[in-house]
């Protein structure tokens, strides 16, 4: 996957809603519906997709059970509405 270089801006909307620009969607595979986890980073706001690809890469990274688990009821409560 190639990463954009090009800077976008984007204006906050009064509940806080963002546009994300249409190439950068595509790019990241950002589709209606895809859920996105939020980091607060040294630099500002990360938003990063939760895809399939970001799944499998969080497989094995936390030693704490709860938060899979918390991922994983997540995920069941999604299905069930």
């Amino acid at each position: 996957m190639l990463v954009s270089k090009v800077s976008n801006i984007v204006t906050f909307t009064t509940k806080g809603q963002v546009v994300i620009p249409s190439k950068l969607r595509k790019e990241f595979e950002i589709k209606v519906g895809t859920r996105a986890a939020i980091i607060a980073t040294p630099e500002g706001i990360l938003l990063r997709p939760v895809t399939r690809e970001y799944i499998r890469n969080l497989r094995g990274s936390s030693k704490n059970k709860k938060v899979w688990d918390a991922f994983q009821d997540d995920r069941r409560e999604e299905r069930e509405r």
